[in-house]
């Protein structure tokens, strides 16, 4: 089944892929990658999603922790934490391609409620195992029917309900079943999570977030820096940098622009703050951006003839 899944999945990539290899599908929830070269570093603060890996490898780190995987095996995240993540092997004649499954707290809460007590775990955030091959199983058929719109719309939320029951009965079960716990602690900083998300220029008042978590501000700084490792206003600047970044790259906007766009009052300290976690000052990092994503030149002539008779890149 992972090659037949393999297989599926470079068919529909390679029609759909955008630039930056991402293929949105038309299924809510299910996006996949394609990436031909190993990639640059990635920051993100990642919502609960389970990343089934087909060919290629990619680094994902948090924290102290690095998580190394390759085909056949998956991420698990399982709250908004922040990641670094890198594709390490991928090329033209063998592309890292992966499936993303965002994992929907409201399925898995009455999913949880159907299939009856377990003992749930959160345990840590980010995790990898190997993929279950009911999980692919299911993938396949999901992925089969993306060229069939007609088919799609009537069975895809049955299929996407399905892939979430071997999930939880899987591996993995235990943690994702801790999301389905609606006044679990996980449930509960994801609610605030939400409101940050939402409204990440704006100033927001630690109180208000405690309160949608329905937690005293003191149990709400413990438990939201135990889930997420950062605390309420880290977890904020980072989204704030992370948007900026994308502005920056993707939209080519100017670096003040950027700064007050998402919050900013100073440009000075925003600067400042890129720098940290980026490793570059905004305009440096932008021109590598620009640098890394320039096509190479055409190979023509001798040259060309040469690159021929070459042995395909590993």
């Amino acid at each position: 089944m992972p090659d037949a899944l393999l297989d599926a999945v470079r068919r529909y990539a390679d029609a759909h892929a955008d630039r930056s290899g991402i293929v949105r599908t038309p299924v809510s929830g299910l996006t996949l990658l394609r990436e031909t070269t190993p990639s640059a570093l990635q920051y993100a603060i990642s919502q609960p999603l389970v990343a089934l890996v087909l060919q290629g490898s990619k680094r994902v780190a948090m924290g102290d922790q690095t998580f190394d995987f390759s085909a056949g095996e998956s991420l698990l995240i399982t709250t908004d934490v922040p990641t670094v993540s890198q594709i390490t092997r991928a090329s033209v004649v063998a592309p890292y391609y992966a499936l993303v499954v965002d994992l929907n707290p409201a399925v898995i809460a009455d999913l949880v409620a159907e299939l009856g007590p377990t003992p749930s775990s959160a345990g840590a955030p980010v995790r990898v195992d190997l993929t279950d091959a009911e999980v692919a199983d299911a993938a396949h058929r999901l992925i089969r029917l993306l060229d069939r719109p007609a088919h799609l719309s009537v069975l895809q939320t049955q299929l996407m309900r399905e892939l979430h029951v071997w999930l939880l009965t899987g591996r993995h079960g235990g943690a994702i079943r801790a999301l389905g716990v609606t006044d679990g602690h996980a449930r509960r900083i994801a609610r605030a999570v939400a409101i940050i998300r939402a409204g990440y220029a704006t100033t927001l008042r630690v109180e208000r977030l405690a309160e949608a978590a329905g937690m005293s501000p003191s149990s709400f700084h413990e438990h939201f820096r135990a889930i997420t490792s950062l605390t309420p206003l880290q977890f904020q600047k980072r989204l704030r940098l992370i948007e900026a970044r994308r502005m920056l790259i993707a939209e080519g906007v100017m670096i003040g622009t950027a700064a007050y766009a998402v919050g900013y009052e100073s440009v000075p300290q925003f600067t400042r703050d890129y720098g940290r976690l980026f490793g570059l000052p905004p305009a440096r990092d932008v021109r590598a951006a620009k640098q890394r994503m320039r096509p190479a030149p055409a190979v023509t002539g001798d040259a060309a003839a040469g690159c021929r008779t070459a042995a395909p890149e590993a």
